[in-house]
């Protein structure tokens, strides 16, 4: 099936930040692991592993547009060196991809890709949560403090 046009540009575009935040997920996850917080290093690596799905499916779906999905336009990982700074950069990536996934199912709905639209709102709904999760990490900080939420993290209560 061929794309409409302008939609492969607003697919690569979704994937190459899909393959930037599945770097910083995945530094950011073992450097969890790395100062002890075990909860924190599963849920971060969970996420990086999600992200990298999103990314296989958007590489799907570009191929079957009869495309080939262009990943040179990736931009800089941004790492954080402490957890606080990681979810300030995270709820950042969050929400500038949420920002990309609805101008895709904007443009989608426009150009009468109805699957496409379908996907992008799928993901969206996923990122969507995920801030929610970021959101609810600073407050519990703000709240509790580093101290007692980080030590809440050394735990790995599955």
């Amino acid at each position: 099936m061929k794309a409409k046009e302008g939609l492969i540009d607003v697919l690569n575009t979704i994937l190459s930040a899909d393959l930037v935040a599945i770097n910083q997920y995945f530094v950011q996850a073992k450097l969890c692991e790395h100062w002890g917080y075990a909860r924190l290093h599963r849920k971060v690596r969970e996420r990086s592993i999600g992200v990298m799905k999103d990314a296989d499916t958007l590489i799907g779906h570009i191929l079957y547009l009869e495309n080939v999905p262009k990943v040179h336009r990736m931009t800089t990982v941004h790492l954080g060196e402490t957890v606080p700074e990681q979810l300030k950069l995270d709820l950042k990536a969050e929400r500038d991809m949420l920002e990309l996934l609805s101008n895709g199912v904007l443009y989608s709905t426009k150009v009468a890709d109805f699957t496409t639209r379908h996907l992008l709102e799928s993901m969206a709904k996923d990122v969507d949560a995920h801030i929610d999760w970021i959101e609810a990490q600073m407050e519990t900080i703000k709240r509790v403090g580093l101290a007692l939420y980080l030590a809440e993290q050394i735990k790995d209560d599955r």
